[in-house]
């Protein structure tokens, strides 16, 4: 029995992780974003409970039981700056799933 497996080109590979590196950052990159005053706004996805016992300071709450609200995901995303999304942990998918029509960057 022989298994054959298609392999992508290097060239396609490598587009790949340089579109998933834009839009991917941590939180040692985003804290020289803000330092350096670049345009940052920062959304923080997780519960409003969760928001309310702390989070990074300036970041404004987007659950993810709001993102169908296009009400209110158009008061908390900025088309003016790069919106960083984060929640619980270096591996959320819920930042990766990012409110639907965003630019976002998502923190991982």
């Amino acid at each position: 029995m022989v298994t054959k497996l298609k392999i992508p080109s290097a060239a396609k590979a490598k587009k790949y992780f340089q579109d998933k590196m834009a839009f991917t950052t941590g939180p040692v990159e985003l804290e020289r974003m803000v330092t350096q005053g670049q345009p940052v706004h920062i959304v923080d996805v997780r519960s409003a409970e969760d928001y309310a016992e702390g989070h990074i300071p300036g970041a404004v709450n987007l659950p993810k039981d709001q993102w169908t609200d296009a009400k209110i995901v158009k008061t908390r995303l900025r088309k003016d700056r790069i919106n960083v999304v984060y929640c619980y942990s270096h591996v959320c998918h819920l930042a990766r799933r990012r409110p639907s029509g965003s630019q976002a960057k998502a923190t991982l």
